[in-house]
Protein backbone atom coordinates (compact mmCIF):
# COMPACT_ATOMS: atom_id res chain seq x y z
CA UNK A 1 0.00 0.00 0.00
CA UNK A 2 0.86 3.34 -0.62
CA UNK A 3 1.36 6.08 2.17
CA UNK A 4 -1.71 7.64 1.55
CA UNK A 5 -3.61 4.12 1.69
CA UNK A 6 -1.96 3.61 4.28
CA UNK A 7 -3.58 6.59 6.05
CA UNK A 8 -6.80 5.97 4.87
CA UNK A 9 -6.83 2.71 6.26
CA UNK A 10 -5.60 3.62 9.28
CA UNK A 11 -8.26 6.21 9.42
CA UNK A 12 -11.16 4.60 9.03
CA UNK A 13 -9.96 1.68 10.79
CA UNK A 14 -9.33 3.22 14.22
CA UNK A 15 -12.49 4.27 13.96
CA UNK A 16 -14.56 1.18 13.36
CA UNK A 17 -11.99 -0.08 16.25
CA UNK A 18 -13.06 2.74 19.33
CA UNK A 19 -16.85 2.60 17.59
CA UNK A 20 -16.53 -1.09 18.36
CA UNK A 21 -14.95 -0.79 21.83
CA UNK A 22 -17.88 2.02 23.38
CA UNK A 23 -20.63 -0.37 21.35
CA UNK A 24 -19.31 -3.20 23.86
CA UNK A 25 -18.80 -1.30 26.63
CA UNK A 26 -22.67 0.24 27.06
CA UNK A 27 -24.00 -3.10 26.02
CA UNK A 28 -22.11 -5.51 28.59
CA UNK A 29 -20.39 -3.26 30.60
CA UNK A 30 -22.91 -0.17 31.33
CA UNK A 31 -25.57 -2.73 30.62
CA UNK A 32 -29.39 -1.35 31.20
CA UNK A 33 -28.35 1.43 33.64
CA UNK A 34 -29.56 3.47 30.83
CA UNK A 35 -32.02 2.39 28.36
CA UNK A 36 -30.79 4.72 25.44
CA UNK A 37 -27.21 3.80 26.16
CA UNK A 38 -27.92 0.04 25.52
CA UNK A 39 -30.00 0.75 21.89
CA UNK A 40 -26.59 3.38 21.12
CA UNK A 41 -24.28 0.82 22.08
CA UNK A 42 -26.44 -1.84 19.74
CA UNK A 43 -26.10 1.02 17.16
CA UNK A 44 -22.41 1.52 17.39
CA UNK A 45 -21.75 -1.74 17.10
CA UNK A 46 -23.66 -2.99 14.17
CA UNK A 47 -22.04 0.38 12.52
CA UNK A 48 -18.86 -0.53 13.39
CA UNK A 49 -18.90 -3.81 11.91
CA UNK A 50 -20.55 -2.84 8.66
CA UNK A 51 -17.78 0.04 8.47
CA UNK A 52 -14.55 -2.53 9.62
CA UNK A 53 -16.30 -5.10 6.99
CA UNK A 54 -16.20 -1.96 4.09
CA UNK A 55 -12.50 -1.21 5.05
CA UNK A 56 -11.51 -4.62 4.61
CA UNK A 57 -13.43 -5.11 1.27
CA UNK A 58 -11.84 -1.63 0.09
CA UNK A 59 -8.22 -2.86 0.93
CA UNK A 60 -8.72 -6.96 0.59
CA UNK A 61 -11.42 -7.19 -2.72
CA UNK A 62 -10.16 -11.25 -2.62
CA UNK A 63 -12.07 -11.72 0.90
CA UNK A 64 -14.82 -14.33 0.82
CA UNK A 65 -18.14 -13.05 -0.68
CA UNK A 66 -20.25 -13.89 2.83
CA UNK A 67 -18.25 -11.14 4.83
CA UNK A 68 -19.42 -7.97 2.60
CA UNK A 69 -22.94 -9.99 3.06
CA UNK A 70 -22.24 -10.00 7.14
CA UNK A 71 -21.93 -6.31 7.00
CA UNK A 72 -25.06 -5.56 4.89
CA UNK A 73 -26.61 -7.55 7.81
CA UNK A 74 -24.75 -5.69 11.04
CA UNK A 75 -26.62 -2.38 8.76
CA UNK A 76 -29.93 -3.97 8.98
CA UNK A 77 -30.07 -3.29 12.63
CA UNK A 78 -28.92 0.33 12.91
CA UNK A 79 -32.06 1.55 11.54
CA UNK A 80 -34.28 -0.22 14.67
CA UNK A 81 -31.68 0.78 17.02
CA UNK A 82 -31.58 4.17 16.05
CA UNK A 83 -35.42 4.27 16.14
CA UNK A 84 -35.79 3.10 19.62
CA UNK A 85 -32.53 5.30 20.68
CA UNK A 86 -35.06 8.16 20.33
CA UNK A 87 -38.07 6.29 21.86
CA UNK A 88 -36.27 5.76 24.71
CA UNK A 89 -34.91 8.57 25.15
CA UNK A 90 -38.16 10.28 25.75
CA UNK A 91 -39.70 7.29 27.67
CA UNK A 92 -36.93 5.73 29.51
CA UNK A 93 -39.02 4.99 32.26
CA UNK A 94 -42.00 3.97 30.63
CA UNK A 95 -40.41 2.19 27.64
CA UNK A 96 -42.02 -1.28 26.81
CA UNK A 97 -39.12 -3.58 26.65
CA UNK A 98 -41.31 -6.93 25.45
CA UNK A 99 -42.70 -5.39 22.71
CA UNK A 100 -39.35 -4.31 21.70
CA UNK A 101 -38.12 -7.53 21.90
CA UNK A 102 -40.85 -8.93 19.75
CA UNK A 103 -40.04 -6.30 16.81
CA UNK A 104 -36.37 -7.17 17.53
CA UNK A 105 -37.23 -10.79 17.11
CA UNK A 106 -39.60 -10.47 14.14
CA UNK A 107 -36.91 -8.38 12.23
CA UNK A 108 -34.49 -11.21 13.03
CA UNK A 109 -36.99 -13.96 11.35
CA UNK A 110 -36.83 -11.42 8.48
CA UNK A 111 -33.69 -10.98 7.67
CA UNK A 112 -33.14 -14.65 8.54
CA UNK A 113 -35.94 -15.54 5.60
CA UNK A 114 -33.98 -13.65 3.29
CA UNK A 115 -30.51 -14.92 3.58
CA UNK A 116 -31.89 -18.37 2.99
CA UNK A 117 -33.64 -17.37 -0.34
CA UNK A 118 -30.03 -17.05 -1.27
CA UNK A 119 -29.67 -20.75 -1.52
CA UNK A 120 -32.53 -20.83 -4.05
CA UNK A 121 -31.77 -17.46 -6.16
CA UNK A 122 -28.51 -16.81 -5.64
CA UNK A 123 -27.96 -14.34 -8.66
CA UNK A 124 -31.47 -12.28 -7.98
CA UNK A 125 -30.23 -12.17 -4.56
CA UNK A 126 -27.28 -10.91 -4.63
CA UNK A 127 -28.41 -7.72 -6.80
CA UNK A 128 -30.96 -6.79 -4.57
CA UNK A 129 -30.05 -8.06 -1.24
CA UNK A 130 -27.91 -4.59 -0.64
CA UNK A 131 -31.43 -2.61 -1.53
CA UNK A 132 -33.56 -4.59 0.87
CA UNK A 133 -30.91 -3.78 3.14
CA UNK A 134 -31.14 -0.52 2.73
CA UNK A 135 -34.54 -0.12 2.02
CA UNK A 136 -35.07 -0.96 5.92
CA UNK A 137 -32.73 1.39 6.89
CA UNK A 138 -34.48 4.12 5.38
CA UNK A 139 -37.64 3.15 6.93
CA UNK A 140 -36.49 3.72 10.43
CA UNK A 141 -34.48 6.56 9.33
CA UNK A 142 -37.63 8.29 8.26
CA UNK A 143 -39.57 6.58 11.36
CA UNK A 144 -36.37 8.05 14.58
CA UNK A 145 -36.99 11.49 12.56
CA UNK A 146 -40.55 11.46 12.54
CA UNK A 147 -40.82 10.20 16.33
CA UNK A 148 -38.74 12.77 17.25
CA UNK A 149 -40.75 15.43 15.70
CA UNK A 150 -43.86 14.44 17.17
CA UNK A 151 -42.66 14.08 20.55
CA UNK A 152 -40.92 17.51 20.52
CA UNK A 153 -44.53 18.61 18.84
CA UNK A 154 -45.91 17.03 21.89
CA UNK A 155 -44.26 19.72 24.17
CA UNK A 156 -42.28 16.25 25.54
CA UNK A 157 -39.04 16.72 27.02
CA UNK A 158 -35.82 14.20 26.28
CA UNK A 159 -33.87 12.63 29.41
CA UNK A 160 -31.00 12.36 26.79
CA UNK A 161 -29.11 15.60 26.33
CA UNK A 162 -26.91 13.72 23.27
CA UNK A 163 -30.15 12.89 21.95
CA UNK A 164 -30.04 15.62 18.67
CA UNK A 165 -26.15 14.77 18.05
CA UNK A 166 -26.63 11.31 17.82
CA UNK A 167 -29.40 11.63 15.41
CA UNK A 168 -28.17 14.26 13.32
CA UNK A 169 -25.09 12.09 12.85
CA UNK A 170 -26.85 9.13 11.94
CA UNK A 171 -28.57 10.89 9.25
CA UNK A 172 -25.65 12.38 7.74
CA UNK A 173 -23.90 8.65 8.22
CA UNK A 174 -27.27 7.74 6.19
CA UNK A 175 -27.17 10.04 3.14
CA UNK A 176 -23.41 9.24 2.84
CA UNK A 177 -23.91 5.24 2.29
CA UNK A 178 -27.35 6.09 0.57
CA UNK A 179 -25.26 8.27 -2.39
CA UNK A 180 -22.18 6.13 -2.64
CA UNK A 181 -24.86 2.34 -3.24
CA UNK A 182 -26.71 4.56 -5.78
CA UNK A 183 -23.63 5.63 -7.56
CA UNK A 184 -24.91 9.44 -7.06
CA UNK A 185 -21.36 10.17 -5.82
CA UNK A 186 -18.62 8.65 -7.27
CA UNK A 187 -15.91 7.79 -4.30
CA UNK A 188 -14.52 4.77 -2.74
CA UNK A 189 -16.50 2.55 -0.80
CA UNK A 190 -14.26 3.50 2.75
CA UNK A 191 -15.33 6.72 2.09
CA UNK A 192 -18.36 6.34 4.13
CA UNK A 193 -15.85 4.50 6.72
CA UNK A 194 -13.78 8.13 6.77
CA UNK A 195 -17.46 9.56 7.49
CA UNK A 196 -18.44 7.13 10.36
CA UNK A 197 -14.63 8.39 11.96
CA UNK A 198 -15.17 11.89 11.37
CA UNK A 199 -18.70 11.78 13.11
CA UNK A 200 -17.03 9.44 15.95
CA UNK A 201 -14.54 11.63 17.42
CA UNK A 202 -16.68 15.42 16.37
CA UNK A 203 -19.44 14.28 18.21
CA UNK A 204 -19.51 11.39 20.84
CA UNK A 205 -16.37 11.52 21.94
CA UNK A 206 -16.75 15.29 22.21
CA UNK A 207 -20.25 14.88 23.61
CA UNK A 208 -19.13 12.61 26.36
CA UNK A 209 -16.45 15.02 27.22
CA UNK A 210 -18.63 17.65 27.66
CA UNK A 211 -20.85 15.87 29.59
CA UNK A 212 -18.39 15.16 32.29
CA UNK A 213 -16.79 18.65 32.44
CA UNK A 214 -20.80 19.52 32.84
CA UNK A 215 -21.07 17.42 35.75
CA UNK A 216 -17.62 18.67 37.41
CA UNK A 217 -18.75 22.00 37.22
CA UNK A 218 -22.40 21.17 38.88
CA UNK A 219 -20.63 18.83 41.74
CA UNK A 220 -18.46 22.23 42.21
CA UNK A 221 -21.13 24.56 42.90
CA UNK A 222 -23.45 21.92 44.30
CA UNK A 223 -23.66 24.11 47.59
CA UNK A 224 -23.29 27.36 46.37
CA UNK A 225 -27.14 28.52 46.77
CA UNK A 226 -28.57 28.78 50.40
CA UNK A 227 -30.23 26.23 52.63
CA UNK A 228 -33.80 25.58 52.10
CA UNK A 229 -35.73 27.38 54.93
CA UNK A 230 -36.92 24.39 57.52
CA UNK A 231 -40.41 24.82 57.17
CA UNK A 232 -40.11 24.72 53.66
CA UNK A 233 -37.86 21.77 53.79
CA UNK A 234 -40.29 20.12 56.16
CA UNK A 235 -42.99 20.45 53.76
CA UNK A 236 -40.87 19.06 51.01
CA UNK A 237 -40.00 16.13 53.14
CA UNK A 238 -43.30 14.65 54.14
CA UNK A 239 -44.65 15.11 50.15
CA UNK A 240 -41.48 13.63 49.25
CA UNK A 241 -41.79 10.58 51.47
CA UNK A 242 -45.56 10.22 50.97
CA UNK A 243 -44.58 10.14 46.82
CA UNK A 244 -42.11 7.16 47.36
CA UNK A 245 -44.94 5.43 49.74
CA UNK A 246 -47.60 6.10 47.07
CA UNK A 247 -46.19 4.82 43.70
CA UNK A 248 -43.22 3.08 45.01
CA UNK A 249 -40.46 4.40 42.90
CA UNK A 250 -37.42 3.53 44.57
CA UNK A 251 -38.23 -0.09 42.56
CA UNK A 252 -37.57 1.35 39.65
CA UNK A 253 -34.17 0.66 38.71
CA UNK A 254 -33.55 3.14 36.09
CA UNK A 255 -35.05 6.13 38.01
CA UNK A 256 -32.41 9.18 38.41
CA UNK A 257 -32.40 12.17 40.61
CA UNK A 258 -33.85 14.45 37.68
CA UNK A 259 -37.16 11.83 37.52
CA UNK A 260 -37.76 11.63 40.76
CA UNK A 261 -37.52 16.27 41.03
CA UNK A 262 -39.77 15.98 38.00
CA UNK A 263 -42.35 14.15 40.29
CA UNK A 264 -41.90 16.24 43.23
CA UNK A 265 -42.39 19.69 40.74
CA UNK A 266 -39.05 20.87 41.75
CA UNK A 267 -35.52 21.41 40.38
CA UNK A 268 -32.59 18.24 40.46
CA UNK A 269 -30.59 20.91 41.94
CA UNK A 270 -33.13 21.95 44.82
CA UNK A 271 -34.24 17.87 45.55
CA UNK A 272 -30.31 17.45 45.68
CA UNK A 273 -29.86 19.80 48.16
CA UNK A 274 -33.12 19.18 50.08
CA UNK A 275 -31.61 15.62 50.69
CA UNK A 276 -28.30 16.39 51.15
CA UNK A 277 -28.52 19.53 53.89
CA UNK A 278 -31.72 18.58 55.48
CA UNK A 279 -31.74 14.69 55.14
CA UNK A 280 -28.01 14.57 55.29
CA UNK A 281 -27.79 11.83 52.40
CA UNK A 282 -27.27 11.63 48.56
CA UNK A 283 -29.78 10.68 46.40
CA UNK A 284 -28.84 7.19 46.11
CA UNK A 285 -28.39 6.36 49.99
CA UNK A 286 -31.94 7.69 50.14
CA UNK A 287 -33.57 5.63 47.39
CA UNK A 288 -31.21 2.74 48.36
CA UNK A 289 -32.78 3.12 52.45
CA UNK A 290 -36.00 2.82 50.90
CA UNK A 291 -35.08 -0.61 48.39
CA UNK A 292 -33.09 -2.41 51.82
CA UNK A 293 -36.35 -1.64 54.06
CA UNK A 294 -38.21 -3.30 51.44
CA UNK A 295 -36.33 -6.24 50.90
CA UNK A 296 -36.29 -6.73 54.86
CA UNK A 297 -39.78 -6.61 55.28
CA UNK A 298 -39.63 -9.67 52.14
CA UNK A 299 -37.70 -11.21 54.27
CA UNK A 300 -39.29 -10.98 57.42
CA UNK A 301 -42.85 -12.06 55.65
CA UNK A 302 -41.29 -15.17 55.04
CA UNK A 303 -40.98 -14.73 51.40
CA UNK A 304 -39.83 -17.55 49.21
CA UNK A 305 -37.81 -15.64 46.82
CA UNK A 306 -33.98 -16.13 46.39
CA UNK A 307 -32.23 -13.47 47.56
CA UNK A 308 -31.11 -11.75 44.63
CA UNK A 309 -34.76 -12.03 43.03
CA UNK A 310 -36.08 -9.81 46.21
CA UNK A 311 -33.05 -7.86 45.49
CA UNK A 312 -34.73 -7.14 41.55
CA UNK A 313 -38.08 -7.03 42.87
CA UNK A 314 -36.94 -4.24 45.16
CA UNK A 315 -35.51 -1.91 42.42
CA UNK A 316 -31.08 -3.42 42.49
CA UNK A 317 -30.20 -4.40 38.92
CA UNK A 318 -27.38 -6.59 39.94
CA UNK A 319 -27.06 -8.91 42.97
CA UNK A 320 -23.82 -7.68 43.88
CA UNK A 321 -24.85 -3.91 44.25
CA UNK A 322 -28.13 -5.39 46.39
CA UNK A 323 -25.62 -7.32 48.82
CA UNK A 324 -23.39 -4.79 48.94
CA UNK A 325 -25.56 -1.99 49.64
CA UNK A 326 -27.79 -4.72 52.09
CA UNK A 327 -23.99 -5.00 53.92
CA UNK A 328 -23.42 -1.27 53.86
CA UNK A 329 -26.46 -0.09 55.24
CA UNK A 330 -27.75 -3.47 57.52
CA UNK A 331 -23.90 -4.36 58.43
CA UNK A 332 -24.65 -7.82 57.75
CA UNK A 333 -25.30 -9.73 54.28
CA UNK A 334 -29.25 -10.48 53.11
CA UNK A 335 -28.64 -14.02 53.77
CA UNK A 336 -27.23 -13.93 57.14
CA UNK A 337 -30.20 -11.75 57.84
CA UNK A 338 -32.93 -14.35 56.53
CA UNK A 339 -31.06 -16.77 58.67
CA UNK A 340 -31.42 -14.70 61.89
CA UNK A 341 -35.00 -14.10 61.05
CA UNK A 342 -35.85 -17.68 60.57
CA UNK A 343 -33.68 -18.43 64.12
CA UNK A 344 -36.11 -15.72 65.76
CA UNK A 345 -39.18 -17.04 64.43
CA UNK A 346 -38.22 -20.73 65.27
CA UNK A 347 -37.13 -19.34 69.40
CA UNK A 348 -40.50 -17.61 69.18
CA UNK A 349 -42.58 -20.40 68.22
CA UNK A 350 -40.64 -22.70 71.15
CA UNK A 351 -41.24 -19.91 73.96
CA UNK A 352 -45.16 -20.34 73.00
CA UNK A 353 -45.27 -24.06 73.38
Amino acid sequence: MTFGQQMLFFFSAVGAFNGLLLGIYLLFIKKLKNIPDFFLGILLLMLSLRVGISVCIYFYPDVPRIIPHLGLSALFFTGPALYYYVKTSFQNNHFDFKNCRRVFGILTLILGAVGLLYLFFPLTWDQYFGTFIYTVWSIFIFLAVYQYYILLKQGQKSFNKFLLPVLVSNVIIFLTYQLISTGWVQIYCAGGSLVFSFVLYANFLTLFNKKYQTESVKEAHKYSNKKISGEQANSFVTKLEKLMDSEELYKNPNLKLSDLAFKMNMSAHQLSQLLNDNLGKSFSTYINEYRIHEACEKIDRGSYLKIEEIGYEVGFNSKSTFFSTFKKIKNTTPLLYRQSQALSDTSFQSSNL
